[in-house]
C-alpha cells in the first residue's frame, strides 16, 4: 500500500499480478529503461485488469559506453550473482580515474491499463564508482555506488535514507504524483 505524498488522502493498494508466474514471459530487448519498462507494463496488461505498472532500473557508466545499462542485471551473465557483477564492473573499471568514475542509476516505471500506457516515468541519481565495496546493505551495485552528498555508498545508507535520495525512490514519488492527478 502507498500513501501518495501529494495527496495524503488517496491510498493505493499494490499487489503481484495473481497468477504472474503463469503469464506470457516478457522478453526486455528494447534499448532504453522507459522502453523496457513501457514494454512490461503494456504486455502483462493486456492480461489483467486494473492498473499494471512495471520498472526497469540500472547503473549507467558514461565512460563504459552506458554499460552495464540496461543489461545490468545480466551484465556478468544470466546466473551471475551480485558479487560477480561488481566484480566485473569494477574490472572494467581499473583505469579508471577522476571524472571516468561518474556513474548514475536510472529507474523508469510505467504504468498502463488493458494494453494502453498512461504514464512513465523516470529517477535517477548521480554518484560514482568506488574501487572497492564498502557496506553491507542494498542490493546490486549499491556497494560500489558512492553518494558524495553524503559521503557513502548506497549500501551504506539505511534503507529509509537510500529511498529518499534513490533512483527509485524519485520514480515511485514521480508515478504517485501522476496517479495522483489522474484520480
Amino acid at each position: 500500500m502507498l500513501a501518495a505524498a501529494s495527496a495524503p488522502s488517496v491510498v493505493i493498494d499494490l499487489a503481484l499480478l495473481p497468477g504472474f508466474d503463469a503469464l506470457p514471459a516478457f522478453e526486455e530487448s528494447a534499448p532504453t529503461f522507459a522502453e523496457n519498462a513501457a514494454g512490461k507494463a503494456l504486455h502483462y496488461s493486456r492480461h489483467r485488469d486494473g492498473l499494471v505498472f512495471a520498472d526497469d532500473s540500472g547503473l549507467v557508466v558514461p565512460a563504459l559506453g552506458g554499460a552495464p545499462g540496461v543489461h545490468s542485471a545480466r551484465y556478468a551473465g544470466l546466473q551471475a550473482t551480485n558479487s560477480q557483477r561488481i566484480e566485473k564492473l569494477l574490472g572494467e573499471m581499473r583505469n579508471k580515474t577522476g571524472s571516468e568514475r561518474a556513474a548514475y542509476f536510472v529507474c523508469a516505471i510505467a504504468l498502463a491499463e488493458r494494453g494502453r500506457a498512461m504514464a512513465i516515468v523516470t529517477g535517477r541519481v548521480d554518484g560514482e564508482i568506488l574501487e572497492a565495496p564498502r557496506g553491507s546493505g542494498g542490493f546490486g551495485y549499491d556497494p560500489v555506488f558512492y553518494f558524495p552528498a553524503l559521503e557513502k555508498t548506497f549500501a551504506e545508507l539505511p534503507a529509509e535514507e537510500k529511498n529518499q535520495r534513490s533512483h527509485r525512490g524519485k520514480a515511485v514519488r514521480k508515478l504517485l504524483a501522476a496517479l495522483s492527478s489522474m484520480l
